[in-house]
């Protein structure tokens, strides 16, 4: 199934709208991936949050785009367009889906922006294959190599409703305030929930968080990520606003980076909670290109 920049009626339900994208679904072992490109020059890949899709990136990808890179937004298993064989999740199901796409595209290494749920990808892939990330910008989540506080557990507090969540219940309370410091325009909530429609997305909340959210923060608790070395270049951001990752808290965990990173920096943005990328994407965008730059 391919589209044209334009949306097309054959993605069901129709995508939502973003100018300038280019739509493909790249066939891999088992999984049909939706991916939204844009521009040329060397490859920065996109990794989305929960309960998101490529259009999380709808003026993020543009503007970095407009700096010379070719954008690469694919939608992660469980989420917006793919069409998955075994609709089971393990602990590196999106890992292995990700490095699944970016052979099929002949992408050897890339530039990585990762929010939320996108950033276990794109977190498990700066471990395991090193050499395909040149530099990694990770959104309002913490490095693996955090030292665990019980100031953290409120950010785990939604987890429960998604381990049990029932096909059909609404998820427009994560787009409340508190998570986002800017409130959402119903249209904006619209376009991300609308994947939600097909079912076998709304059958993947829970079996996502089952299987790969749970397990993934357990080895973050257990200081798995701890024992391992963070080679590429790393740069965490977090909202001013975003209650359980405040500057203090965020500093103290990660204050013996120099220990488990090769190189690791933390920003921290005025104006934005969890969802950054849609309080200040502006601040997301100019963050990541010039850590882009820097890593070059």
């Amino acid at each position: 199934m391919n589209a044209s920049a334009s949306v097309s009626a054959e993605w069901s339900p129709p995508l939502p709208e973003a100018a300038g994208f280019t739509h493909t679904m790249v066939m891999t072992r088992g999984l049909r991936t939706h991916v939204a490109s844009i521009g040329t020059g060397d490859p920065v890949v996109l990794l989305h949050g929960f309960p998101m899709h490529w259009w999380q990136w709808r003026t993020i990808a543009p503007a970095i785009a407009a700096e010379g890179y070719h954008v690469v937004c694919p939608d992660l298993r469980g989420s917006g367009w793919p069409e998955a064989d075994d609709a089971r999740f393990g602990a590196e199901s999106q890992l292995d889906d990700v490095t699944a796409v970016l052979d099929a595209l002949g992408i050897g290494a890339a530039r990585f922006l990762c929010h939320d749920m996108g950033a276990i990808s794109g977190m498990q892939l700066a471990y395991r294959n090193p050499e395909r990330v040149r530099a990694i910008v990770q959104v309002a989540v913490p490095p693996g190599f955090m030292e665990f506080s019980p100031r953290l557990m409120p950010a785990f507090s939604h987890m429960p409703a998604l381990v049990l969540h029932r096909a059909g219940s609404s998820l427009r309370y994560l787009f409340g305030p508190r998570y986002a410091a800017h409130r959402m325009a119903d249209e904006t909530i619209e376009g991300y929930l609308r994947a939600h429609e097909r079912p076998e997305i709304e059958r993947a909340v829970a079996a996502l968080y089952r299987g790969m959210v749970i397990p993934v923060s357990r080895r973050l608790m257990g200081g798995v990520y701890k024992r391992m070395r963070l080679r590429p270049p790393m740069l965490c951001v977090f909202g001013s606003e975003d209650g359980p990752f405040a500057e203090a808290t965020v500093r103290r965990i990660c204050r013996n980076s120099a220990q488990h990173a090769d190189r690791f920096e933390l920003a921290f943005v005025d104006g934005g909670a969890h969802f950054l990328t849609d309080d200040r994407p502006d601040e997301v965008v100019r963050l990541a290109l010039e850590w882009f730059a820097g890593a070059a």
